[in-house]
């Protein structure tokens, strides 16, 4: 008889947003960038490919991803770790500082993959809920736990916790504190500047939303060199592959066309919403490249549904069925959506 862990065998995995087997679909469930990449990733992986071998391993530490990352953010390579997509690093840190009978702690509701993460490690889950205004909870910031993680700007609301209000949460907390910085490219402010300044934090990022780059999976976090090398630990020989880092060196390199594509985002987030809620829907103030929207108290699912008939997608969560997250994508893609819902519900 094949025994499994108790602990997988009682956890539900986490579940991605759907990926359509079909074409035609507009996609916006899984907060990917409409935008392409640079055309310099392209070039460059081309090029790659025209004058190298793949049948040699990647760089162990991504060098030169790291060299790009401390001329572009002005954080010296020894504070920088390059991960297979954020995941991964989420994953990694999750692994070195939550064990059996430990304490992971982050305002809920947020990304599900911390509960995953946790159950992993047969650490205990400590959901504290947000208040109404989704500002950072009382209780959370003065938590005993052995990890503390927040989602910054947060999915899947899209709000964002004042830079002032992290600040008093790393002072308050003795343990490590996560930061996922996901979506932060959206987002008025980061948490990299009080690197410095508080030994206890690590920021997640990653290329995947503001850089088109969700394909290739590159993730980074930063944090004190005396971290990151217990991190490494854990860490597979090569965890990035060689066109990953090809292509996220070349990214790196033209961040001002990413740049420009993030404005585009914003300037259709800004006016969708609007739109969005003189149809009599409650957003949420997002800084993030999709936005939450609300009927309190109705189930949202035929929404989802009739959408998905129409080869639209939308995010429903069993767990807030009242709610739908919404992938900012073109303007004429948000017009198609748009058209569709007022259909739905006159219907």
């Amino acid at each position: 008889m094949i025994v499994v862990r108790e602990a997988i065998r009682k956890m539900e995995g986490y579940v991605p947003g759907e990926q359509p087997q079909e074409e035609g679909y507009i996609k916006l469930n899984t907060n990917e960038n409409p935008y392409p990449p640079s055309p310099r990733v392209v070039a460059r992986l081309m090029e790659f490919l025209s004058r190298s071998s793949l049948a040699l391993y990647p760089q162990p530490l991504s060098d030169r991803v790291r060299k790009k990352l401390e001329q572009v953010y002005g954080i010296p390579r020894e504070w920088v770790m390059v991960g297979n997509g954020s995941d991964e690093l989420l994953n990694l840190v999750f692994r070195v500082f939550a064990g059996r009978g430990d304490t992971v702690a982050y305002p809920f509701p947020t990304y599900t993959l911390y509960r995953t993460l946790a159950f992993l490690q047969e650490a205990t889950p400590w959901e504290i809920p947000f208040p109404d205004d989704f500002s950072l909870p009382v209780d959370f910031v003065s938590a005993r736990a052995n990890l503390k993680v927040l989602c910054n700007p947060n999915s899947p609301t899209g709000t964002c916790v004042p830079l002032e209000a992290v600040e008093q949460l790393l002072s308050a907390s003795a343990c490590p504190v996560l930061l996922d910085e996901a979506y932060v490219d959206f987002a008025s402010q980061s948490a990299l500047s009080l690197l410095g300044r508080f030994a206890n934090l690590l920021v997640a990022r990653t290329l995947s939303k503001s850089f088109s780059l969700a394909g290739l999976r590159v993730g980074f976090l930063f944090a004190h060199p005396d971290i990151l090398r217990e991190v490494l630990k854990a860490k597979d020989s090569y965890n990035v592959s060689t066109l990953s880092q090809v292509g996220a060196e070349a990214a790196l390199e033209e961040i001002g066309y990413a740049m420009e594509n993030v404005e585009k985002i914003k300037r259709t987030r800004s006016w969708f919403a609007q739109a969005m809620e003189e149809m009599g829907f409650f957003v949420y103030p997002s800084q993030a490249n999709f936005v939450l929207v609300r009927k309190r108290g109705e189930n949202l699912a035929f929404l989802y549904e009739e959408l998905k008939k129409r080869k639209v997608l939308v995010r429903y969560f069993r767990e807030w069925p009242d709610a739908l997250r919404i992938t900012i994508g073109t303007d004429e893609q948000m017009e198609i959506l748009l058209r569709n819902l007022r259909e739905i519900v006159k219907g």
